[in-house]
């Protein structure tokens, strides 16, 4: 049986760039051939059982040639399996993906091409450059700079510059020199305005301008890189009043997110919205525990009135537990029982049950939760936990005597890799700002997947006290959010990085805790733990 061949646009670098149409083909494929462009927020969406078939091509360096990859396209296709080609931009703008094609299409294999958003127009965007205006031109160009070794430039500088409108030279760093002494001999004016643009649509993004006169000049000053973009017109001029991505309190900070992969998305998606580069990492996985029957029986148990308190430490834990309660009961069954929650994660997944916790803590972590939950117990009061297997000890121990405790098991947790990215070569390479952690086991099982990296060089957010103090454990430096809330980390990387005021790695050798509460708010809203 024959499979099928997805052509995808993977965008410029922000994977919000990557269309929706993009993101459904890559969550079916058995097969990911990608190229050196695809951003590491993409890369990170790939589904962790595909196959990787990496092809990138840098300057003077090539992983395969373009027939080696027309070949490997066929041959995974002829396999029967689901193939996503991959690629930076857009795969129909100097991107060769016609030529990828034309061995599928001589095949009879079938294939479907994602348009993708092509970096001609989105990083001048990034950069606050619209590549028309009405007031500036009346024409768009996008020329490739690419040159065959020991080729000139086949370019006509002369029916460019006759346009009057805005040029875009992709891959076209190596040949600066040449277009705008190219450009300036066909006419153009030596004080047109000009720009690179290097890195674009990502963290560490930079616009350097000049003129067509002194653009060499700034470029190589400046060192630029690539990737990077060439654009000429009129219209640079504007970059300045315009530059929205450069006005966002996280622009230029690339922060790489450890939550469960089902958990990610909504704190990605609140440090994207403040112009943070999120890369998606997930360090752990959850599973229901393979043995139920414990599950079964506590439900049984509390059909008949046989627990005072539910206590949840997870959002997980809630999802698992309701999951099975409603499966094998309903929520009849939790009639007369109170429940309690960790924080505000928790009681929010709970609330989709549409229930209300009873009770939350003061500061949200297990030691705090037993003594205070122990203070509104009375003896021998029957107290049920589903919880992970590994749970923390704390909670059992600040609950001690004198009450009835069932320490029910519902889910194991698993570390987990992301195996298009190398989380040691990410953290090597210093892109990587800040790493944010939501609990002691993802940073475990980020230290797990980035084996051998120097960890005394990452710069950890973290949710509470103990998942702070395993991060000080590898020799990161440590930053704790004022609440366990996903709101409150947000603010603790913006506030780390030096866009709200002066913040300082946090030792927690030397931290006092000041538990407070807000009087005004009501029961389990408002609260919850900052350093002093």
């Amino acid at each position: 049986m024959t499979g099928k061949v997805w052509l995808v646009g993977a965008g410029p670098g922000d994977r919000g760039l990557m269309t929706l149409r993009g993101q459904e083909a890559l969550s079916q494929a058995d097969v990911v051939v990608y190229d050196a462009l695809v951003g590491d927020g993409v890369l990170g969406m790939i589904p962790p059982a595909a196959e990787l078939i990496y092809v990138g091509k840098r300057s003077s360096h090539h992983a395969m040639d373009q027939e080696g990859i027309n070949h490997v396209l066929l041959e995974q296709a002829l396999a029967g399996k689901k193939v996503v080609r991959l690629k930076g931009g857009d795969p129909f703008l100097f991107g060769r993906g016609g030529e990828e094609l034309e061995l599928l299409a001589e095949n009879n294999v079938p294939f479907e091409v994602v348009p993708g958003v092509t970096s001609a127009f989105a990083v001048p965007a990034y950069n606050g450059i619209p590549v028309t205006h009405r007031d500036y031109c009346a024409s768009v160009h996008v020329i490739t700079g690419h040159r065959k070794a020991g080729h000139e430039l086949s370019i006509d500088f002369e029916a460019l510059a006759r346009t009057g409108g805005t040029l875009v030279f992709l891959m076209g760093v190596a040949a600066l020199r040449d277009i705008v002494t190219g450009l300036m001999a066909a006419g153009m004016a030596p004080d047109t305005p000009a720009a690179v643009l290097e890195k674009g649509a990502t963290a560490h993004q930079r616009r350097i301008s000049g003129t067509l006169e002194t653009l060499e000049a700034e470029a190589q000053k400046a060192k630029v890189q690539t990737p990077a973009i060439i654009v000429v017109g009129q219209v640079c001029a504007l970059a300045e009043r315009f530059s929205w991505w450069e006005a966002l309190p996280l622009n230029g900070v690339k922060v790489i997110v450890t939550r469960p992969r089902e958990r990610v998305s909504s704190l990605s998606a609140m440090l994207r919205q403040e112009g943070a580069e999120v890369v998606e990492l997930p360090a752990i996985r959850t599973s229901p525990v393979e043995d139920t029957a414990p599950i079964r029986a506590a439900i049984n148990r509390l059909e008949a009135h046989g627990y005072d308190w539910v206590v949840f430490t997870s959002p997980t834990g809630v999802q698992i537990f309701m999951d099975m309660l409603t499966a094998q009961s309903d929520l009849r069954a939790l009639a007369g029982t109170k429940l309690a929650v960790i924080g505000e994660g928790s009681r929010k997944a709970l609330k989709q049950y549409g229930l209300r916790a009873d009770f939350m803590p003061t500061v949200y972590d297990g030691e705090t939760l037993g003594r205070e939950l122990k203070a509104l117990c009375k003896p021998g009061d029957r107290v049920l936990i589903p919880r992970a297997a590994i749970g923390n000890q704390e909670l059992i121990r600040e609950l001690g005597d004198g009450l009835e405790i069932t320490d029910l098991p519902t889910y194991d947790t698993f570390y987990e890799k992301t195996p298009a990215l190398d989380a040691a070569a990410l953290l090597a390479s210093g892109d990587v700002d800040f790493c944010v952690f939501t609990s002691a086991s993802t940073v475990r099982g980020f230290a797990a997947g980035a084996e051998g990296a120097d960890f005394t060089k990452v710069s950890a957010v973290c949710i509470g006290r103990q998942t702070a103090a395993e991060a000080e454990k590898l020799g990161m430096r440590v930053y704790i959010s004022e609440k366990a809330t996903l709101e409150a980390l947000v603010e603790c990387v913006k506030s780390a990085a030096g866009k709200q005021g002066p913040a300082g790695p946090i030792s927690l050798k030397t931290v006092h805790w000041t538990v407070f509460r807000a009087f005004d708010a009501p029961q389990g809203e408002g609260r919850g733990w900052a350093t002093a």
